[in-house]
């Protein structure tokens, strides 16, 4: 799909508050067939019940019904690895600027954009020390702040070195990240001249504080990695590693003892499918996914890089990375979308989103009636957070009138055709002659 930043809605608006009332989503088709009305309330799920069973009540804010006929509702994704403070800058003319301002600005435009893919939850990995010192984390901090109520966003602090004499000032500058208020303990291991005694450094912070632990790794050194499973098991909240490529290279019974060990430590993996990021040199996106899966590792899927020098083309979007597994690594599409999704949000020390009342009302609207049609046309997307409808992307697909399409029957969508109207999303993206919001006759 092209890019797009979240555009205005009419029914709530994107940028506004919070109604009194609640918003009703009407006629959504669930991943089992049902086709459902769900209200929300209060950043929740409220009630769920047969098309035109619900209404929002007691509401008098205008547009408090969203028509979803025609789309898929699925829980929202969540993306647990995203580089925010080198975001767009591909085309910068020299180093990226590490300045807070500069660095604000990038990571609130690259979180808008994936919030319009429909990421409701960011892990921003940010540099601190050398170069972007702590500048770096300040403007992805303040991006945060500024993106409250639109999407949430928690930032990882990645120090370059940890051990020596020269690691004394990259741990210095780690205690400081966390009392600015880094949330994640975080960097790679694999640049330090002692991978382990980085580790263990990250590792005691992380205790220290209570936070969890997001570790870069090429995963490529089978005795290394099984050192880093001894150190971080039984550790909480958690720890979290990837995109493991290098365990991709790895003889198969060698990266399957591997894999067992990473499982009996409770250690999750994020695979990196659109493309790796820059922090770990030479990913060439082969996680082995399916062997991962199949030891019993948690396994998650992040973008890595937006549009910086080490992949120009990134788009940031959970979608197209539940494709990639589906296609390239032979997942079922329920399972593709699961890791970006259930399993992002496990990573991300996230409740649980299910289309069930309870639930928080974390949610995408894709259009489409299967999931495996969503992932292939992930084209027109709204996006709840928290109960209201904060980003919407419509496409728009004509073609030229044809005799043909008449002649074989293919749906057309027509100026009289039902559901049409203001706040109402429905429409016949692909078909011929008609395009979402543009009827044709």
């Amino acid at each position: 799909m092209p890019d797009s930043q979240p555009q205005p809605s009419p029914s709530p608006s994107p940028s506004g508050p919070a109604g009194p009332g609640s918003l009703l989503l009407a006629g959504a088709r669930l991943t089992d067939g049902r086709t459902v009305d769900v209200r929300l309330r209060g950043g929740r799920i409220e009630a769920v019940g047969t098309a035109g069973s619900l209404t929002p009540a007691r509401s008098r804010v205008p547009g408090a019904r969203v028509d979803l006929a025609g789309y898929l509702l699925l829980p929202a994704p969540a993306d647990p690895h995203v580089h925010g403070d080198t975001a767009l800058t591909a085309d910068a003319p020299g180093p990226a600027s590490c300045d807070p301002p500069d660095v604000q600005r990038r990571a609130t435009e690259a979180a808008l954009l994936q919030l319009g893919h429909g990421a409701t939850a960011l892990r921003a990995h940010v540099r601190v020390g050398d170069v972007p010192g702590l500048g770096a984390l300040t403007g992805v901090l303040r991006a945060r702040r500024s993106l409250h109520g639109l999407t949430d966003v928690t930032a990882v602090a990645m120090p370059r070195v940890l051990t020596g004499a020269a690691g004394a000032e990259g741990l210095a500058l780690l205690r400081d990240a966390v009392k600015m208020g880094a949330d994640v303990v975080g960097g790679c291991p694999d640049l330090d001249p002692d991978p382990a005694g980085y580790v263990e450094a990250v590792l005691e912070v992380a205790a220290e504080h209570g936070l969890p632990v997001d570790l870069h790794t090429d995963a490529a050194d089978p005795a290394r990695l099984a050192r880093l499973a001894a150190m971080a098991g039984g550790l909480r909240p958690g720890v979290t590693i990837g995109p493991c490529d290098g365990l991709g290279r790895l003889p198969s019974e060698v990266a399957a003892r591997t894999a067992d060990r990473l499982a009996a430590a409770g250690v999750t993996v994020v695979c990196l499918p659109q493309g790796a990021c820059g922090a770990v040199e030479g990913g060439d996106g082969t996680t082995p996914v399916r062997l991962l899966r199949a030891a019993g590792v948690p396994v998650t899927a992040g973008s890595g890089a937006l549009r910086d020098v080490s992949n120009p083309v990134g788009r940031g979007d959970p979608l197209e990375a539940a494709y990639l597994l589906a296609s390239r690594h032979g997942l079922r599409p329920e399972d593709a979308y699961e890791t970006v999704s259930a399993a992002a949000r496990k990573a991300l020390g996230l409740p649980e989103v299910r289309v069930e009342a309870g639930f928080p009302a974390e949610l995408l609207a894709v259009r489409g009636d299967r999931l495996a049609g969503a992932l292939s046309l992930a084209y027109s997307r709204i996006v709840v957070h928290r109960g209201r409808v904060v980003a919407r992307t419509s496409a728009v697909r004509e073609y030229g009138d044809s005799a043909t399409a008449t002649d074989l029957g293919l749906p057309r969508q027509g100026r009289g055709e039902a559901g049409r109207g203001e706040g109402r999303p429905g429409g016949g993206e692909g078909r011929p002659g008609g395009g979402e919001g543009r009827p044709r006759g």
